[in-house]
């Protein structure tokens, strides 16, 4: 099976960073899987995307996003664009009876057992082009290299655990940054049904940002349920997380709502989550890591809409736009203003996917 989709969106930023582009989100997804008579499945995951071209080295912007580097320097007010290699990985279930399972996963590029389902495989997410603010603190390392995972599901219950390397992807995004494992996760899933999954876990990564040598655990809890009606749906996601590092400990609260009937959708995104404050004041401070570093809270919310306008062998075309409004902190008022505002107006085009779209995919409970 496969799964991806293309934004083509136009960007307004007002505000003191303000600024006006176009860029394109982009990914793909491919998925192969084999079952033999033992019972036991091996599925094959790729996922590739061209968004280091189609958003350039510095990304995409988007308002308060910090996270990994341009030139040796921090990524400020952009999202950063995610390496052509999404995702390598293998994953081998061997049934132990008729309700349980061991499942063997990993491979150069794949998702270690940390955070909620990543937001490009969120049903909850589908139609927002951009990456969460809380992207960092949520679900920023469904892009490990490399990583092993271990899986045991009893029933509606599976436990994980993984290694991986904890460091972020560098500035060349064309290539694998493989590594030693010195970092892992665990993770708790329950799915006592199709419509819900709720998950805890928690991690330690080794100095994941390239210019803080700074080692964090990072915690995670996310609830998710959903319902459809062959095309139509309704899909949510709340999830909550927190990153201790050596001098600083960052929450944030992430809430999703999508709902899709007759061809039409309205989402939404709520966000709170605590910024690194000096991050943000980039380039007249140069953040070091220090004691009572300035921690603050953004909040945000995203309203916005997508109407399909045509299927043409199998992609589907719709055209959609969103609006994002901020509660600025006071101490980031003189460097982003006290009201900023983002407008987005977009192209979407999703790929033939005649088994299914992806959504809920993760590297070692791949669809079905």
């Amino acid at each position: 099976m496969q799964d991806g989709v293309i934004f083509g969106t136009y960007s307004y930023q007002s505000g003191l960073r303000g600024s006006r582009e176009f860029r394109s989100q982009n990914w793909w997804m491919g998925m192969a899987t084999k079952k033999f008579s033992s019972g036991t499945t091996l599925t094959v995951n790729g996922m590739l995307t061209l968004e280091p071209l189609t958003v350039g080295p510095r990304g995409y912007a988007w308002l308060f996003q910090v996270g990994e580097t341009f030139d040796d320097l921090p990524i400020v007010d952009r999202q950063h664009p995610h390496d052509l290699f999404m995702g390598l990985s293998a994953a081998l279930r061997i049934p132990l009876n008729e309700s349980v399972g061991l499942t063997i996963g990993g491979g150069p590029v794949g998702e270690p057992a940390l955070g909620p389902v990543a937001f490009m495989h969120r049903q909850s997410a589908a139609e927002n082009p951009m990456a969460p603010l809380s992207h960092h603190t949520m679900d920023s390392t469904h892009v490990a290299m490399p990583v092993i995972t271990a899986a045991l599901d009893i029933g509606p219950v599976m436990f994980e655990a993984s290694a991986f390397r904890g460091r972020e992807p560098d500035e060349n995004r064309w290539d694998l940054d493989l590594g030693p494992l010195d970092s892992w996760a665990a993770r708790i899933w329950y799915r006592p049904s199709s419509s819900w999954e709720l998950q805890v876990s928690h991690g330690f990564l080794k100095e994941p940002e390239a210019l803080e040598l700074q080692n964090e655990r990072r915690t995670r809890a996310s609830v998710a349920w959903q319902r459809q009606k062959g095309n139509d749906f309704t899909a949510m996601t709340i999830a909550a997380g927190r990153n201790v590092r050596t001098y600083s400990t960052s929450d944030a609260i992430l809430g999703e709502l999508t709902h899709r009937f007759s061809g039409n959708t309205v989402y939404t995104r709520v966000e709170h989550v605590d910024l690194e404050s000096e991050h943000l004041m980039f380039p007249t401070f140069i953040h070091v890591p220090h004691p009572r570093e300035l921690i603050d809270p953004v909040t945000t919310i995203t309203m916005g809409g997508v109407r399909e306008l045509a299927e043409i062998r199998g992609f589907t075309l719709g055209i959609g736009g969103d609006v994002t409004l901020y509660k600025v902190p006071e101490n980031l008022e003189w460097t982003h203003s006290a009201n900023p505002r983002t407008f987005h107006l977009f192209l979407r085009i999703r790929v033939p996917a005649n088994m299914g779209r992806m959504w809920g995919h993760t590297m070692v409970k791949p669809m079905h």
